[in-house]
């Protein structure tokens, strides 16, 4: 809209300026506006349109969500539970007109991650980012296609770090670490597309709509990236169970001194898991596991990787007054 002036002796005192006098493009978006723009204009071609077909009682069904492209062959990153159910095709639409199958290559409910790869060798992939440096206030922009709306960008800051989503894939269950909460409005649909800082680093995948005002998203960083290169080469996720429902609690005081604050309690055992075999009982207190303090279940989370399956691992355990040591040998977890 053209700026309007005052002209003196003008019947309405206003009249529209003339056009030469707008201001140039540059300085009529303010930095917040040019940041926005600049990521959106970045990472236009790397998000996708992912639709994907459902088998239910009632035939064939179609759903969708959004995915980021990760390299230029077409490996692509989604969140696992848009995916879920499917018969592992899919099509792929992107703003330029092009769309492309897409077959999944892998999926970890327990991350909420998912890679497909579409049928296509010259796509824009999106520069990955590390979430571990986001700061709460910070800038980031949503991009996917909430409702089927390809391409829609929205915008907000960080409004929490830390906060973590439980997932669970059959009887197993775990807590996705340090997700990202965002205030960046998003919509059935935005799940698997990208949030990204302002210079369009895409540091998370959108996952979630918990209310009005509030997102959340799987953050990409050093263990995200170790998940979706397993996805890439081998399809799957390989974990370690010991097979114990736990949570935090603090030590009591003649312990406490020497072992730190807080230690994973024993809420249950898994009947015949590798954690009842060592003897672990409820209420048992783990406070060091492979050498390694125990004072939250992420922590002891953090030890489940491929490494450990098969390896005895001393932990060492207060019961009531006691202190003492067992070894447990975790197993693959069956997802």
């Amino acid at each position: 809209m053209a700026r309007l002036r005052l002209i003196e002796g003008a019947a309405d005192g206003l009249q529209p300026a003339d056009p030469s006098e707008a201001l140039p493009d540059a300085e009529a978006l303010d930095a917040y506006s040019r940041t926005v723009t600049s990521v959106a204009e970045r990472l236009r071609e790397s998000v996708a349109n992912l639709r994907v077909g459902r088998r239910t009682r009632r035939g064939r069904t179609e759903g969708g969500g959004s995915a980021v492209v990760i390299t230029p062959d077409g490996y692509m990153l989604t969140s696992a539970h848009v995916v879920e159910g499917t018969d592992g095709r899919g099509q792929a639409a992107f703003p330029d007109g092009r769309s492309f199958g897409a077959e999944l290559v892998g999926t970890d409910p327990l991350s909420d991650l998912a890679v497909l790869r579409a049928d296509a060798g010259n796509l824009t992939p999106a520069e990955l980012g590390d979430a571990d440096s986001l700061h709460v206030g910070q800038l980031v922009v949503a991009i996917g296609s909430p409702l089927g709306f390809h391409g829609s960008v929205t915008a907000g800051v960080v409004s929490a770090l830390g906060r973590a989503l439980p997932t669970r894939s059959r009887s197993a269950v775990r807590l996705v670490e340090n997700v990202i909460q965002t205030d960046a409005a998003l919509n059935p649909g935005n799940s698997g597309g990208a949030l990204a800082d302002g210079l369009g680093r895409v540091i998370g995948i959108n996952t979630a709509v918990a209310g009005v005002g509030l997102g959340l998203a799987v953050p990409i960083n050093d263990a995200t990236r170790k998940i979706v290169a397993q996805l890439m080469g081998e399809g799957r996720v390989r974990r370690a169970f010991i097979g114990i429902v736990g949570g935090a609690r603090p030590l009591p005081p003649r312990f406490a001194s020497k072992n730190g604050g807080t230690a994973v309690e024993v809420v249950e055992v898994v009947e015949g898991s590798p954690a009842a075999q060592a003897g672990l009982r409820p209420e048992d207190l783990i406070v060091e596991v492979d050498g390694r303090s125990m004072p939250d279940v992420g922590e002891l989370q953090r030890l489940m990787v491929a490494e450990s399956i098969g390896r005895p691992l001393e932990a060492r355990v207060i019961r009531g007054a006691r202190e003492f040591p067992i070894e447990i040998v975790p197993v693959e977890l069956d997802t």
